[in-house]
């Protein structure tokens, strides 16, 4: 067994649909990123990576590639499964924390887990979606932005 560490953070911009886990979260702002900038799909992909030994996102999905432009994050999630997958691992559970001011994330937690379980081809039990803010702190307590961690454990 190995664990890996994810860790993403995008600004929130007017003009984008906000994107969590490959759902969309009602809200006047979306995350910036070369991709569809979903910092919890991101932040798995490191953790799953890193568990592995394999690197990090941006060795797989560079941003200087425009092939990666706008891109489904869910579509680089699916790949990274295929990916550690190959290097002989199955997943054994993620631990995520969503860390956002606003919107108020609790409401699509069983969304978020049913999306990412398909992507990933394990039961939403061995998923784990929780959310904080920073109580009015720094960048993303001012609205500005949108965190994520995770943890993964790979078998």
């Amino acid at each position: 067994m190995r664990i890996g560490t994810g860790f993403d953070v995008h600004n929130l911009n007017d003009n984008r649909k906000l994107i969590l886990g490959g759902v969309e979260i009602p809200f006047d702002k979306g995350l910036e990123g070369h991709s569809d900038g979903d910092v919890v799909i991101h932040a798995i992909i490191d953790s799953l990576l890193g568990a592995g030994g394999l690197g990090d996102i941006g060795q797989y999905f560079p941003s200087s590639d425009m092939k990666y432009k706008n891109i489904s994050s869910i579509t680089l999630l699916e790949s990274t499964l295929e990916i550690i997958t190959a290097a002989g691992w199955t997943i054994g559970n993620i631990d995520v924390t969503i860390i956002a001011q606003k919107p108020q994330i609790s409401t699509f937690i069983e969304l978020i887990k049913t999306s990412l379980s398909a992507a990933l081809n394990i039961k939403s039990s061995l998923i784990n979606i929780k959310a904080t803010t920073t109580d009015g702190l720094g960048f993303i307590g001012q609205g500005k932005g949108i965190a994520c961690q995770s943890v993964a454990l790979i078998e």
